[in-house]
């Protein structure tokens, strides 16, 4: 049985590697093309798409690979030992602990799961999970090259990362309906397996080396996160090209409406922290700069993908709170940076 699911796991990676390079082919071909018919469209087109992907490719290289690393190097016991006993430097232990493990969204549901049943008070494991795909070296460094000409932004997003997971840790922490245990009890084991499918096989374990499995879980995770990638590099380059100034330009403008757009986009996009800046630099011209740093803040702590990981952990009523406390307080920073940047501050 073994050795069958590791044939059957061989003949995905080589479906996947496939796909990929029939992609990389489509993608560069549209230019040929379009130089060929003289389709401005098609050219355009694969222009900034291609633009949006290439550059968001070592960033997003680089997550899959220390994500993997940390997933095999570094244990749940390990993270629960270094968190301060001291209630306010736990809080703010765990907002900057991204830096040390900078752990995509997509992994960190599972992760957060795991420190709670390790006895992690909710509110420090919540924290953790909201400040981690935010305030990392790889995404602050995606962020700052995304907006090289903007480093406001940059240094707002870090800074909001920081303090909003806090404020809804401390929410949570004097909250009564978040007293009681919040894994449901019925949950799959599914949910607690590696993405490689180490947790399927442990002879995994046994027979590969460590550096197979890292390489595994890096090839897992990178196709994991193209995925979004690629479809909100899509929708970003369609936006562009397809809908008028004159029709987008009372939304894009408008304080209030511009972020409720930009952070329903961040919600619906599911794009990864490592990447979600070149998709929002793309829209820096157009909207306002609270609806941009609004989309920044929100997309790493709550998506459709997220959402669906946290209703499928947590309690529903425990997580329908969380998502509302993101969404407002992402609102809230949204208008006030809109507020001072109008009056020069920033």
């Amino acid at each position: 049985m073994f050795y069958i699911n590791t044939i059957k796991f061989k003949y995905k990676k080589i479906i996947k590697l496939i796909f990929l390079f029939i992609f990389s082919l489509i993608l560069c071909t549209p230019i040929e093309l379009s130089s060929m018919y003289h389709t401005p469209f098609i050219e355009n087109f694969s222009i900034i798409f291609s633009s949006i992907i290439l550059e968001s490719v070592p960033f997003i290289l680089l997550a899959s690979l220390v994500s993997a690393l940390i997933q095999v190097f570094v244990s749940e016991e390990f993270i629960t030992k270094i968190i301060p006993k001291n209630k306010f430097l736990s809080f703010l232990g765990v907002s900057l602990m991204g830096l040390i493990f900078p752990v995509c969204e997509c992994a960190i549901v599972p992760i957060t799961k795991k420190l709670i049943k390790k006895g992690v008070p909710m509110e420090i494991a919540f924290t953790f999970m909201l400040s981690v795909p935010i305030v990392n070296p790889i995404v602050l460094m995606s962020t700052y090259y995304a907006f090289y000409n903007k480093p406001s932004i940059f240094i707002l997003r870090a800074i909001f990362g920081i303090l909003i997971p806090i404020i809804i840790g401390l929410i949570i922490s004097n909250t009564e309906e978040f007293k009681i245990y919040p894994i449901k009890e019925s949950i799959y084991e599914s949910y607690n397996v590696c993405n490689c499918g180490c947790s399927n096989n442990p002879n995994l374990y046994i027979n590969n080396s460590k550096l197979r499995i890292v390489l595994e879980h890096t090839i897992k995770e990178l196709f994991t996160i193209s995925k979004y990638l690629i479809l909100g590099a899509f929708i970003s380059t369609l936006f562009q090209l397809t809908i008028s100034k004159q029709f987008i330009l009372p939304i894009s403008e408008n304080s209030i409406l511009s972020i409720l757009v930009m952070i329903i986009l961040a919600f619906t996009l599911s794009i990864c922290s490592e990447a979600d800046a070149f998709i929002a630099s793309t829209f820096l011209n157009q909207f306002t700069m609270g609806s941009i740093v609004s989309f920044l803040i929100l997309g790493p702590m709550i998506d459709i993908k997220n959402a669906l990981m946290l209703f499928g952990t947590f309690k529903k009523n425990l997580v329908l709170r969380l998502i509302f406390y993101i969404f407002s307080l992402s609102y809230i920073v949204g208008i006030l940076i809109n507020i001072l940047n109008g009056l020069g501050v920033i």
